[in-house]
């Protein structure tokens, strides 16, 4: 019975094991189709039919932030090729030592039954038995031919096991495959479209290399208008900060406050209890007046900004529906375009007409300032802050608490049809890479 138990368990866990191989091919596929998805949807994001500079540029950006997007599925489908390869692999070598051990259950088995048909009649067996020398002897024999006749079942027990192993195994193993066919497929479609995409973009770039005094007075343009407004964040993030100074100088000064009163009445407590007693009052030792520590955050800021870092590279994309990466931060040369280089703060996010913009994790507005006729939000989390550009209205005020993926306003979509929110992280002062902490 024990050794019957243990062959089921051993067949539950070889079942576990391929189970756990379907799930991690469809959660592969799962996250293909979610990768699959977002291309499609950067990929409905229009074009401008304009042929200014300012167009084609804000074009080329559109195009390179979906070549980059293929690029990334292209390297997601052959990193998951090579596992699912190893996976392949794997199963190939358990399903060959499984049919070695059904080649052997076999023989045995086949063994056992030749044996059990030459001396399958009743009379053999009694004959055997009562053949016996002594009781004892005959009482050895009658558990002997019991015990075979268990054997022989055990033995049809483990190769039905070993059989439905081995069924099981082909058939994940083939799945497996299909799944590298697949993939691979995809791969070679992707490619093709990424080829298509690529020399679409060398089209534009010899259309603009031909405008290089248009695009680099533009490029000026637009870096003079991202400083004054870089200029106008910092200076509220800086007013902010003091803000936030301020707050925690008060709250630790009513603390300590408090922290006097208590002392002073338990001091009185006890002189009148001394008084009562008729007993000499001991003076407590002078000590040092306690300094004032410098600023920290309260308790409150440090929760959030430790929420906050546990998120980073899950926090939610700050636009709604449909985006593309146009703009992405730090500074860089825009390859094939001679003496272009930008120095972006945030990133720039490219939605569809009426997109909105989002929180990112629960906050509280901290200001809310105009720019060239545009709205623009800063939400604090914490000692981090997170900033919203270009918005032609806002359903926020100053001081407002949000929730994560709460609406904000909507993003403005100019003449040309481009929807672009310009999205900045900082730490305090500290400006950090938003595409690290959203995960693109």
């Amino acid at each position: 019975m024990k050794k019957i138990v243990c062959l089921i368990c051993i067949g539950l866990c070889c079942v576990a094991l391929q189970a756990q191989t379907t799930r991690k091919i469809q959660e592969l596929e799962k996250q293909h189709k979610e990768l699959q998805k977002q291309i499609a949807a950067s990929e409905s994001l229009l074009q401008s039919t304009s042929k200014d500079v300012n167009s084609q540029l804000s074009n080329l950006a559109l195009l390179s932030g979906q070549i980059d997007e293929r690029k990334k599925y292209i390297a997601v489908i052959e990193k998951d090729m090579l596992t699912i390869q190893r996976e392949t692999g794997r199963l190939e070598v358990e399903l060959k030592k499984l049919q070695r051990e059904l080649k052997e259950r076999k023989l045995k088995y086949e063994q056992s039954v030749n044996y059990m048909y030459r001396n399958k009649s009743v009379q053999e067996k009694l004959m055997f038995i009562f053949s016996a020398e002594d009781l004892g002897q005959m009482y050895r024999r009658m558990r002997y031919v019991q015990r075979y006749a268990d054997y022989q079942k055990q033995q049809g027990v483990r190769l039905w096991h070993k059989q439905k192993q081995v069924v099981d195994k082909q058939r994940t193993l083939e799945n497996s495959r299909k799944a590298k066919e697949a993939l691979l497929k995809q791969g070679m479609a992707e490619k093709e479209k990424l080829m298509a995409q690529e020399e679409e973009r060398r089209g534009l770039l010899a259309s603009l290399q031909k405008k290089q005094w248009d695009i680099e007075a533009e490029v000026k343009k637009q870096r003079l208008s991202a400083n004054r407004l870089n200029a106008e964040i910092d200076r509220l993030i800086e007013i902010e900060i003091a803000q936030a100074k301020k707050r925690e100088e008060e709250r630790r000064r009513k603390e300590l406050a408090a922290a006097k009163r208590r002392k002073e009445a338990a001091q009185k407590a006890a002189a009148a209890k001394s008084k009562a007693a008729n007993k000499p009052i001991e003076k407590s030792a002078n000590k040092p007046a306690e300094k004032m520590e410098h600023y920290q955050l309260g308790n409150d800021d440090h929760r959030l900004s430790g929420s906050f870092e546990s998120n980073k590279g899950r926090l939610p994309i700050p636009i709604t529906g449909a985006y593309a990466l146009i703009g992405r931060y730090g500074q860089y040369q825009v390859p094939g375009l001679r003496n272009v280089r930008l120095d972006n703060k945030g990133i720039d996010l490219k939605g569809k007409k009426g997109a909105q913009a989002r929180a990112i994790f629960d906050g509280e507005v901290s200001a809310i300032f105009q720019y060239n006729g545009m709205a623009n939000v800063l939400v604090r989390h914490g000692s981090y802050i997170s900033v919203y550009c270009n918005l032609s209205s806002v359903l926020i005020k100053k001081g407002s608490l949000l929730k994560a993926r709460d609406i904000i306003g909507e993003v403005n979509t100019d003449s040309d049809g481009n929807t672009v929110l310009h999205f900045q992280l900082r730490k305090e002062t500290v400006k950090l890479n938003p595409q690290l902490w959203l995960g693109l």
